[in-house]
C-alpha cells in the first residue's frame, strides 16, 4: 500500500542516521526514561474522544490521507514543533468507530517536526505514512508484516551503549521509500535530499535523527498486532500540525 503524502514532507536518511542523539535531557516525570524503565504492558489511552468516528486530535488536513480501508492507525502526538517528546496511541476501527487500544511514551526527531523534511535536519516528517515492512536484530516475534531478521542489516549505530538495542525491532515508516522492500532498502524515490530510512524502533530515552522510538514492549505489541490486511498507517506530527 502506498499512501499519498506529497504535501506533508519526506523521511529520514540512512540506517546510521536512524540513530538517536545521546546528548539530550531525560524526560521529566519518567514518561520516557531509559529502556529498563519502559512499561511492561500497553496502557489504555486517555486521549479524550468527542466523536468516536474520528481519531482524536487529527484534523481534516491529514485525516483525508488515511485510506478508507485502513483499520489500524498509530498516531504519534508530538508535544511541540521543536520538542523530541511525544505519545504514541494505537487506534483500531470497530465498525464506524475508532477505539484506542494502547498508548506509550515515545520520542521523535531531536529538533522536533517539519512538513518539509530534509536529510540531516534532525526533525521527523509530519504526515500520514504506511507501515508495511519490518525487521530487526532479533527473531520475528510473531508479526504478520514481512520481517527480515538480520543482525548485519540492522547493526546498531556506533553511538555508545545506550544505542546498542535501537534496532532489535524496526518497522519501516513509508516515507520516501518503496513499500514491499525490507526496511534497510536504500532506494529513495523522491531523491536523497529528502532523506529516507525513517523507522519506528526501540527507544533509548532521547530524541532521534528523524525516526520515532517507543519502548521494547510497545514494539513487540505493535509487531504482533499490525495486520497488512487492515492497511495500517502512521499519522505523526506535533499536536498543532495534527489538529489542522
Amino acid at each position: 500500500m502506498t499512501v499519498a503524502v506529497t504535501a506533508f514532507g519526506t523521511l529520514m536518511t540512512t540506517l546510521s542516521a536512524c540513530g538517536i542523539d545521546a546528548s539530550g535531557p531525560a524526560r521529566a516525570g519518567g514518561a520516557a526514561g531509559p529502556r529498563g524503565q519502559a512499561p511492561r504492558t500497553p496502557m489504555v489511552s486517555t486521549v479524550p474522544v468527542t466523536d468516536p468516528t474520528r481519531i482524536p486530535g487529527v484534523g481534516d488536513r491529514l485525516y483525508r490521507y488515511i485510506p478508507q480501508d485502513s483499520g489500524q492507525v498509530l498516531v504519534v502526538y508530538g508535544e511541540g514543533e521543536n520538542s523530541p517528546y511525544s505519545t504514541a496511541v494505537l487506534y483500531m476501527r470497530e465498525g464506524p468507530e475508532w477505539r484506542p487500544m494502547a498508548t506509550w511514551p515515545a520520542h521523535n526527531g531531536r529538533n522536533g517536526w517539519t512538513r518539509a523534511h530534509r536529510e540531516g535536519d534532525g526533525r521527523s516528517p509530519v504526515g500520514v505514512f504506511g507501515l508495511s515492512d519490518a525487521g530487526g536484530v532479533l527473531d520475528n516475534p510473531g508479526t504478520r508484516l514481512p520481517y527480515l531478521q538480520d543482525p548485519n542489516s540492522f547493526a546498531p549505530p556506533n553511538r555508545g551503549e545506550a544505542h546498542q538495542h535501537d534496532f532489535d525491532y524496526v518497522i519501516a515508516i513509508d516515507y520516501n521509500r518503496r513499500p514491499g522492500r525490507p526496511p534497510d532498502d536504500g532506494a529513495r524515490p523522491e531523491g536523497d535530499a529528502k532523506g529516507g530510512g525513517i523507522w519506528l524502533h526501540l527507544d533509548h530515552g532521547d530524541g532521534t535523527s528523524a525516526c520515532v522510538s517507543v519502548p521494547k514492549d510497545a514494539m513487540q505489541f505493535l509487531l504482533r498486532t499490525l495486520d497488512p490486511a487492515r492497511h495500517p498507517v502512521m499519522v505523526m506530527g506535533d499536536r498543532e500540525e495534527l489538529r489542522a
